[in-house]
């Protein structure tokens, strides 16, 4: 099994869970999250004062899969996600060694 965690531009969030829908993916985890890369950040003007936005909203999706569906999974995200522009986001996958469901004890895949 593995952890995919994918950072992304936020109105992009509908996308990316109909995406993964359609492949199979049943549950994940969305977090409101900031930061930067090479986006940098950009200078907005609020009340006649220039400041700088260092941090730009995104969204975290958090989802566990089989090893069989990581591959569809990701290019399911990727083609959900990107515009093409900077800032697209990033996705991390990383192994997970065991899952539990807390109401039934299941475990491993059947707790997915």
């Amino acid at each position: 099994m593995r952890k995919i965690e994918a950072i992304f531009k936020p109105f992009k969030l509908d996308e990316v869970r109909e995406a993964l829908s359609e492949i199979g993916v049943s549950g994940l985890t969305v977090t409101e999250v900031k930061g930067f890369g090479r986006q940098k950040g950009h200078t907005e003007l609020y009340r006649g004062a220039e400041y700088v936005v260092d941090f730009l909203p995104k969204v975290k999706v958090e989802v566990v899969v089989p090893d069989k569906l990581l591959e569809n999974a990701i290019d399911a995200i990727v083609k959900a996600a990107r515009t093409g522009k900077i800032g697209d986001g990033k996705i991390f996958v990383t192994s997970v060694e065991q899952v539990i469901r807390i109401r039934t004890g299941e475990t491993d895949e059947a707790a997915i």
